[in-house]
This record gives structure tokens, C-alpha cells and sequence, in this order.
């Protein structure tokens, strides 16, 4: 018995077609978020080049650090302390994880509202991407802007005293408002996922 050719899809009218192309306006969106994704690489490399020229007592590059993380010491700083690796590192992780954001930015919703990536048969297919639409998008978006946040937040801590308490007190407000909001992203897409049944 012979298997029926499947019908080969009616081409679009005129108008849904304009429509369905406008999606490729993002394109350029897109192309954009990567070039800014390359000027966080080079600003991670440079201030790691920073890190590892104070080490060896730079004292040109230790100056540039504590001008770059906002560190306001007391005294002269002429060697490298605890504080400012501290802080050096908590810039570079969060670099880290804004271009991780970016990336699932620039993926995930390149895949969702442009076109399919086909990275199935890929070996290096991110995870996520398996099952990503723009519900998921959002709660991953949301706990990464968390994350970026957390990173902020403790940077401010450690530095503290050279910030005012409002600033330190909104800081904190800001951070819980994060984090009530991705809970709220995340029980609605549980809600909306498995809806109670109606009988």
C-alpha cells in the first residue's frame, strides 16, 4: 500500500506573507546584541590583563582596577589587597554573566521569533535550547538578571562604605523586587503550563 504524498504547503497571501516576513527586522537586533557581546569580551580580557600587571606591581594597572570597580580606600593603595582581587574578580563574573544573558538572548530568541537554528544533530546544541519558547525564555532571563543582580549587590557590600545608606537600602529593595517578579514569571508559566483540569 502506497504511503500519500503529503500536500506541499499553499503559499502565503500577499499580506500575511509581508506580515510573517517582518520578522527579519530583528535580524539586525540581533547582529547588534553580538557586536556588544564582542566589546564585553575585549572590556573582560582588559581588565584581566589589569589584574595580572598589578600582580606584578604595576602600579598603573592597580590604578586602573580601583578606578574601574569604584573602590575609594582610605590610604594609598600600592599593592594589591584582598578587597580589590575581590572585587576585580565580582566585575569580571559579572561580565561573565551578562554575556551569558546575551547569548540566550541572541539564541534562544533568534530561534523563537526568527527562524530555527537547526543545531539538533549539533553537538555543542545548548541544553535549553531543546525545549525553549518564550515562556521558558522568560523565566531564564529572569533568573540570570537575578544572578547579575546577586553579583551587584555583593560587590556594593563589600564596598560599602564608599556608598551612601539609601543607596546600599535601594539597592537591596531592588534586588527582592528582582527576585519577586521571576518567582511571579515562574508560578505563572506553571500555572499556564499545567492548567487545572475544568472538570
Amino acid at each position: 500500500m502506497s504511503t500519500p504524498t503529503p500536500k506541499a504547503p499553499s503559499p502565503l497571501r500577499p499580506l500575511p506573507a509581508l506580515i510573517f516576513a517582518s520578522r527579519w527586522l530583528q535580524l539586525p537586533l540581533y547582529l547588534g546584541l553580538i557586536a556588544a557581546q564582542a566589546v564585553y569580551v575585549w572590556h573582560f580580557l582588559l581588565e584581566l590583563w589589569h589584574l595580572v600587571e598589578a600582580v606584578f606591581g604595576s602600579q598603573t594597572a592597580l590604578q586602573a582596577l580601583i578606578t574601574s570597580i569604584g573602590y575609594k580606600p582610605e590610604v594609598q593603595i600600592t599593592a594589591l589587597n584582598e578587597t580589590v582581587i575581590m572585587l576585580v574578580v565580582l566585575a569580571l563574573i559579572d561580565v561573565v554573566m551578562i554575556s551569558n544573558l546575551l547569548i540566550m538572548v541572541i539564541v534562544g530568541g533568534y530561534e523563537t521569533f526568527v527562524s530555527r537554528l537547526h543545531l539538533e544533530e549539533h553537538p555543542d546544541q545548548p541544553e535549553w535550547l531543546s525545549h525553549v519558547n518564550a515562556s521558558v525564555l522568560k523565566v531564564k532571563l529572569a533568573t540570570a538578571i537575578i544572578g547579575i543582580s546577586s553579583i551587584h549587590l555583593l560587590k556594593t557590600f563589600i564596598n560599602a562604605a564608599n556608598y551612601d545608606l539609601k543607596v546600599l537600602m535601594w539597592q537591596t529593595i531592588i534586588h527582592v523586587v528582582f527576585l519577586l517578579s521571576a518567582l511571579a514569571i515562574a508560578l505563572t508559566d506553571r500555572l499556564m503550563s499545567h492548567p487545572r483540569d475544568s472538570h
